[in-house]
């Protein structure tokens, strides 16, 4: 929340640009150490998928239920949302969509996909941190206000560093005891990693919910989605000597279209309230189901 006032950016962005980059450090670790070990690719790209449903349909639906007591049953979105920030969410939410698609109809990956991916994340950080009001831009910050920022810099990235471990630990036991009863891996990188990884992300929207900053659980969730698509996802393809067969992941990818389809739906209608978030979670139900289910037959 100090970053964006000393910023000038709205807390959507500082959701989706910092917060975000700082809980999917999870993701990125699981990622590279499943590429080191080439037979484990599976794994990471299976939780690069997987934890975009989890911010999805776990994480925002919760956040909206948590919402909705506060505000009393109201369906409505953050009006503190600004028309820029909301760009952001739909580019994230389209992102996170459409490229999965496009490599499931190509049908392999490589690294030169994998570097198109990073280029895009890096691009589209640069141009949301040129963000900010436009008070803040014409205004210089102060030395005073640099120390304060580079101190809630450095909080903020070493309790997300305190999660991150604790995630790490929770998805190196899991997935341990996942291959002792020969779950295949794709459901193991979709759902007890994916879930694990998410940890950060789900402390962090419950507890910006809980003060009253939905907005920054919007951008915490779909910021993540959008980097696990694309710089994560290209860590993972970069690091890859093979070129990844992208049909397996066939399920996964559209069940996540899905999910990013009903939020496109909620954020064009202004929608966050407790039948939104009862949704989500009962489509979150009905993945842990289909794969399951459909791996085991």
């Amino acid at each position: 929340m100090k970053v964006a006032e000393i910023t000038g950016l709205g807390k959507t962005s500082i959701g989706f640009l910092l917060v975000s980059s700082l809980t999917t450090l999870p993701e990125l670790s699981v990622s590279v150490i499943a590429v080191l070990g080439q037979e484990n690719v599976s794994i990471a790209i299976g939780n690069v998928i997987g934890s975009n449903i989890v911010n999805i349909c776990l994480i925002l639906g919760i956040s909206f239920l948590f919402a909705s007591l506060k505000n009393s049953g109201k369906n409505m979105l953050p009006h503190s949302i600004e028309k820029e920030n909301m760009q952001s969410l739909y580019f994230g939410v389209f992102v996170a969509s459409v490229i999965p698609l496009i490599l499931i109809y190509v049908g392999e990956a490589s690294r030169f996909i994998g570097l198109i991916l990073i280029i895009l994340f890096i691009y589209n950080s640069i141009n949301l941190s040129k963000g900010g009001t436009r008070e803040k831009k014409k205004e210089k910050i102060t030395s005073r206000e640099k120390q304060r920022l580079n101190r809630f810099l450095s909080l903020t990235f070493l309790g997300a560093m305190g999660v991150v471990a604790s995630a790490y630990f929770i998805v190196d036991s899991a997935s341990y005891i996942a291959i002792a009863i020969g779950v295949p891996q794709v459901v193991i990188g979709a759902t007890i990693v994916a879930f694990g990884t998410s940890l950060p992300e789900l402390v962090i929207s419950i507890d910006a919910t809980k003060k009253g900053h939905l907005d920054l659980a919007f951008g915490n969730a779909i910021g993540a989605c959008f980097i696990n698509i694309t710089c994560i996802l290209g860590v993972a393809l970069i690091g890859s000597i093979l070129t990844v067969n992208m049909t397996a992941f066939s399920n996964l990818v559209m069940f996540s279209i899905i999910a990013n389809l009903f939020l496109w739906y909620f954020l064009t209608n202004k929608k966050a309230g407790w039948r939104e978030g009862i949704l989500l979670l009962f489509l979150y139900s009905m993945f842990l189901i289909m794969i399951f289910t459909g791996y085991r037959t």
